[in-house]
């Protein structure tokens, strides 16, 4: 942990190290980068007793700093967690390498042949909040991707980051590749961001992985590219024509399985054809689970519910919390998501592929979903081994950003003395 230092020295210092890294991983051969990560993931699987030490000191900062519950749930670290991150560490590791991976290759009149292949974007800057985690798998995509990356995860974070930040380098020095590659910020001196956001000459894109808060400086005085990913407002809507046992099964689940996940529902909308029978059902069962449920007028009727204010609508609890509201029929669903989501995770609960079509084709958040928690809004879960966040732009990542989408592309063009005329 460096306090009091000289910070524009301090980054330029890491901001040079890291390029020079990533000239070195962009070439490195595919086999070495899966060894670097499997290596990591045993150096983590060997060092989670420190790991969970490292965190107690995490969590008792948090604790001093009046975290909130889920803030706090983000923190931790427990053995299953740690286990998790192991086996995220193993998946990244196995997956296909995408470097050089042929996307399109074509012949033209000239005689040209033209191969659009993946290339690496270069020095990534992630910035996040409280989740050790993200350290890990932040690491990990980047390096699959032939990436350098600095991190600078949350000051509540910084015992558990260093650790896992540590056994990721352990894992490039195994390998035989830069140990520069992966870089911790190691002061909780939030210069440091500012600091990042504006290294032109050295970071390639900045992802920010946080609140509203986080994102909203990111955005507001970054100098460097953004993958943005605001706030995870994210929609459940029961269709008239939905199925009660698959329906209560996915609204607890997106509610209350995780509630300081990005993926978790925010939002109930229930069709008017329902509301007395599945939604009125849906409903109770959230209030017996614990959730505080602020509803509009119709949904009022039903014994604790409270009122639902204007603000709740579009609002990120990451609690126990959830707004609901009545709507006459799908294109109502759909012009609210519009106007009070945040184009992350959608979901609808219907048996009529019909309503499930519209409701794909004219909502354009990141994420659709029929008959499937939003909780599954990760890119573990799509395959991807971990993601370093979800991106709600539109421009190059959206959605789960995996290895894949921390690569741009260029051009291999290739002549037999061809001329143009």
């Amino acid at each position: 942990m460096t306090e009091n230092a000289d910070i524009p020295t301090l980054m330029a210092d890491m901001g040079a190290r890291a390029r020079a890294a990533a000239a070195e991983l962009a070439h490195a051969p595919a086999e070495k980068r899966a060894k670097a990560l499997d290596e990591a993931a045993n150096a983590v699987h060997a060092r989670r007793a420190e790991l969970v030490a490292a965190n107690e000191a995490d969590l008792a900062f948090g604790r001093e700093k009046g975290l909130s519950v889920a803030m706090m749930d983000r923190l931790t670290l427990d053995d299953a967690r740690i286990s998790g991150i192991v086996a995220g560490l193993r998946a990244v590791a196995a997956q296909p390498d995408p470097l050089g991976q042929v996307i399109a290759e074509w012949d033209v009149p000239s005689g040209l042949h033209i191969a659009r292949v993946r290339t690496p974007l270069g020095v990534i800057g992630v910035i996040y909040e409280s989740r050790p985690n993200v350290t890990a798998d932040a690491g990990a995509l980047c390096l699959k991707s032939g990436n350098a990356v600095i991190l600078r995860g949350g000051s509540e974070s910084l015992h558990s980051s260093s650790l896992l930040a540590a056994c990721l380098r352990d894992g490039l020095k195994a390998a035989d590749l830069p140990e520069d590659a992966i870089q911790l910020v190691p002061t909780r001196d939030r210069a440091a961001v500012k600091e990042l956001l504006t290294m032109t000459e050295t970071i390639d894109v900045i992802v920010p992985r946080g609140g509203k808060g986080l994102v909203g400086l990111v955005q507001k005085e970054a100098r460097v590219p953004v993958f943005a990913h605001l706030e995870g407002i994210c929609h459940v809507y029961i269709d008239r024509d939905a199925d009660p046992v698959k329906t209560l099964d996915v609204v607890l689940n997106a509610k209350t399985r995780r509630t300081g996940i990005c993926g978790a529902a925010e939002c109930l909308l229930i069709h008017r054809d329902v509301v007395d029978t599945i939604g009125q059902g849906v409903v109770r069962a959230l209030l017996e689970a614990g959730v505080e449920v602020r509803g509009d007028a119709t949904l009022q009727a039903i014994d604790g519910v409270i009122a639902a204010q204007a603000e709740d609508y579009g609002h990120e609890f990451l609690d126990m919390i959830i707004a609901a509201k009545v709507v006459d029929d799908i294109d109502a669903a759909i012009d609210h998501i519009r106007i009070h989501g945040s184009g992350h995770t959608e979901s609808i609960l219907t048996e009529d592929d019909e309503a499930a079509n519209r409701f794909f084709l004219r909502l354009d958040s990141a994420i659709l979903m029929r008959n499937a928690s939003t909780q599954f809004a990760d890119g573990g879960e799509f395959g991807m081994g971990a993601e370093i966040g979800i991106a709600t732009g539109k421009l190059h990542a959206r959605g789960p950003v995996g290895a894949e989408q921390l690569t741009s592309f260029k051009y291999l063009v290739t002549g037999n003395g061809t001329v143009r005329p």
